[in-house]
């Protein structure tokens, strides 16, 4: 042991009657015992010189003699035997604490461990696979319109895939609008995606037909409109007088 606890009331009732140099031996005495924790040899020189006391035998004999027990191992001390045992006894429960506590702690950084080695496979395995390639814009949209779409579908979370893009395209198709058309139509309605059936107007899918080539004028449409209401007010109006006719032509 290297420590034990000393009480100074008790020591001093037993002790008032020692002299100086008794005193003095006793407290290395059971200095002596506590730390080494075994019986004091049965030579008193060889225990006048384990305390630095060689010229003091007769001193020490006088404590061995009133305060120790010999035994055939040696001198031993009742008192201190039990102060001794009680500090094994302490220490013994303390380490057991001890053990359990560590193993405890040592159990859960396992667990910890092994979850995070799960967790870190887990992404090694998610970081595997191929990246998914940036759909690029359909042929005949505007940069411009293009990213505008982006944005409008990032805002709604929205994707871009190329099965989208094509879903769109066949639509635009059905519905005899660009690309760029439906894209913007799509911008400007917040729409996600774009069916032919949300612009069936004719007025609204003639505004956005392309021109046919060789062609000023949509043929598929017939006559125009506004030529047809012309060539039908002259037809309603009637004819100039016959004066107006001869200034006019001559006639």
């Amino acid at each position: 042991m290297h420590y034990y606890q000393f009480n100074i009331g008790d020591y001093k009732s037993h002790t008032e009657h020692l002299s100086e140099m008794e005193d003095l031996a006793y407290r290395r005495l059971l200095d002596w015992y506590y730390l080494h924790e075994t019986p004091i040899p049965l030579d008193i020189a060889e225990t006048a010189r384990q305390i630095r006391m060689r010229s003091h035998t007769d001193c020490i004999a006088t404590v061995l003699q009133e305060y120790f027990i010999r035994t055939e191992n040696g001198w031993t001390h009742g008192r201190a035997d039990k102060e001794i045992a009680k500090t094994g006894e302490k220490s013994a429960k303390a380490s057991e604490s001890a053990k359990k506590r560590w193993e405890k702690d040592a159990n859960a950084m396992r667990t910890h461990s092994e979850g995070n080695a799960t967790h870190n496979t887990r992404h090694k395995t998610q970081n595997t696979l191929p990246k998914t390639q940036e759909v690029q814009a359909p042929e005949g949209v505007s940069i411009q319109v293009w990213q505008d779409f982006k944005k409008s579908r990032k805002t709604m979370r929205a994707a871009i895939t190329q099965s989208a893009i094509d879903g769109i395209q066949r639509e635009a198709n059905k519905a005899g609008w660009t690309m760029e058309a439906a894209l913007m139509e799509c911008c400007a309605r917040g729409w996600r995606g774009f069916k032919a059936e949300w612009v069936a107007d004719k007025a609204t899918t003639a505004r956005f037909l392309p021109p046919q080539p060789n062609e000023t004028v949509p043929s598929k449409q017939g006559v125009d409109p506004e030529i047809a209401k012309i060539i039908a007010d002259g037809l309603k109006a009637a004819p100039p007088p016959a004066d107006i006719r001869a200034k006019l032509f001559g006639k």
